[in-house]
């Protein structure tokens, strides 16, 4: 999945992702030994339990609580080291029956920032259940990777290059030094990052809840995390709820190009909307303001403007910033002003409050190490774009040779751009970081289907810019009869934040156990 986070406006706060990348220098399945089960002792990571205390930090609200969970480095081997991951939950208010695990998505995205800006939306949640997410391994306070300052010219300089892309040997050069310096960047945890790792880590964090069962509600690359525990942990599945359904099957490079595909349409419905204001810094007609829009990426690529917050602001960098945007209507207004602000006045100021969700954190810790955790000051600001692809690249067997991409590279161009003028670029660079590193595991796409666990809620949405809507079925398909959809006809990426009907349903699956008929909808917010 490529930068794909929930569609709460509360929620989404991604780091700067104008070029993402990162390396992976070793991705393989751990060995499947769980609590209980012969192999590695375990014993003292399932046999923690978390001590709670007030949140650090500004604006932390006074009943968000936060605590740590320690996890093996390698399940493997135990012994190689430690790390901590942070973790933050809201209290059951009510009877409580255990706690319900949040992922928001990404791959990337830290949990604790997003359950403290966006709590209040899982505040029917807590009649019955702590409320509890984390930063996952690689991620946030929890042994963040980074690839270093600078490193966004290098990714953009290595697929943009000039319009016959000169030689492929060359950008296959600038994408494996590049790579080298992420490793540089990263600490010990990056071969051991990838969801099959993460899921492993789950599990811990289950039993150190003091949980027997799992229950889970993952949004957007939070899904794929659900799916991979529920094959490797079957027999610990308790209410599962899955929304903006990831694919299980598919190459990065078909995932890319659903994901330019899919924020082009958004884009183009934005700009529908933006030209019946007068305000609207592309004009009135929409097919030269769409026009407008290219020419606006292009320009900036050519000659960047100034930026307050570092780097010069490029082309790619206001991708990223409308990639994040356009998740979600409600968002719409505030991207025109912030669209106005920079073709008007150069300010790129409101435009990077999206594509850093807020969040302008300094580069401070060159090699996180697994231990302590990390201050939040301190936390990389490119960790959102460099995890993302880490995990990305853990999760994917796929190595074409240099010859291959090299052949490939104009070829592939031409159809990211055919499908998206915007965003084809941003996504194939996406692509194209996970070449030099070793291939990910196959477990998730060989493995990943015909679970024999509860049911599952699986929820659809078929405006979703990011995840289809066809993955949803796709994966309800390979899951097998644990699999129950739920078809949100409505629009933006997931539906939990959108739809009362969507809430609605998953919270009362959530709580009590009560499940819609598999294929029943909820209408979108305007049929309602």
């Amino acid at each position: 999945m490529l930068a794909k986070l929930s569609t709460r406006p509360t929620v989404r706060r991604c780091a700067l992702a104008g070029a993402a990348a990162l390396t992976l220098l070793a991705a393989g399945l751990p060995a499947a030994v769980a609590e209980g089960d012969d192999g590695p002792d375990l014993s003292r990571f399932y046999d923690q339990t978390v001590t709670w205390s007030a949140c650090e930090g500004d604006d932390m609200p006074d009943d968000l609580q936060c605590g740590k969970a320690t996890v093996p480095l390698d399940y493997a081997h135990p012994g190689k080291g430690t790390l901590d991951l942070a973790l933050a939950r809201y209290r059951a208010t009510g009877d409580k029956q255990g706690s319900v695990v949040l992922n928001f998505g990404g791959p990337g995205g830290a949990g604790v920032p997003q359950l403290a800006y966006g709590g209040k939306e899982f505040m029917d949640l807590t009649d019955h259940y702590d409320v509890v997410t984390f930063d996952p391994r690689g991620v946030g306070r929890s042994s963040p990777v980074s690839c270093g300052a600078g490193q966004e010219d290098a990714f953009a300089a290595a697929v943009g290059g000039p319009p016959d892309l000169g030689d492929p040997r060359t950008v296959l050069d600038q994408l494996k030094r590049a790579a080298d310096q992420c490793a540089a960047h990263s600490g010990p945890v990056l071969p051991y990052i990838g969801t099959v790792h993460a899921a492993r880590d789950l599990d811990v964090l289950r039993a150190a809840l003091g949980d027997k069962k799992l229950n889970y509600l993952g949004f957007s690359y939070g899904t794929r995390l659900g799916a991979v525990y529920a094959a490797e942990f079957p027999h610990r599945v308790g209410r599962i709820a899955l929304d903006g359904v990831d694919t299980l099957t598919e190459p990065l490079a078909e995932q890319g190009l659903a994901g330019a595909a899919g924020q082009q349409v958004a884009l183009e419905d934005f700009v529908t909307w933006c030209v019946k204001d007068i305000a609207c810094p592309f004009g009135t007609d929409a097919r030269s303001a769409r026009d407008e829009v290219v020419r606006l990426v292009r320009s900036l690529d050519d000659d960047p403007v100034p930026s307050d917050f570092g780097p010069p602001f490029t082309g790619q960098d206001l991708v990223a910033a409308l990639s994040q945007a356009l998740y979600s209507e409600e968002w719409w207004p505030s991207l025109e002003r912030a669209l106005s602000q920079l073709v008007e006045n150069g300010d790129t100021s409101g435009v990077m409050t999206f594509a850093t969700g807020g969040m302008t954190l300094p580069v401070r810790s060159p090699r996180p190490t697994p231990g302590a955790l990390v201050d939040e000051e301190d936390v990389p600001l490119d960790n959102l774009p460099a995890a993302l692809m880490a995990i990305n690249c853990a999760d994917d067997p796929d190595r074409p040779a240099a010859g291959r991409i090299a052949a490939d590279l104009r070829r592939l161009r031409a159809e990211y751009e055919q499908v998206s003028p915007v965003f084809g670029r941003y996504r194939l660079t996406q692509v194209l970081m996970c070449y030099g590193r070793p291939a990910g595991t196959d477990y998730i796409r060989d493995e990943v289907k015909r679970v024999d666990t509860p049911k599952m809620l699986l929820v659809g949405t078929r405006g979703d810019p990011a995840t289809p809507y066809r993955w949803t079925e796709e994966t309800a398909r390979r899951l097998g009869p644990s699999a129950v959809v739920l078809d949100n006809k409505g629009e933006g990426h997931t539906g939990y934040g959108s739809s009362k009907c969507v809430h609605r349903k998953v919270d009362d699956f959530l709580m009590y156990g009560s499940l819609p008929p598999s294929g029943s909808s909820c209408l979108s917010e305007r049929e309602d």
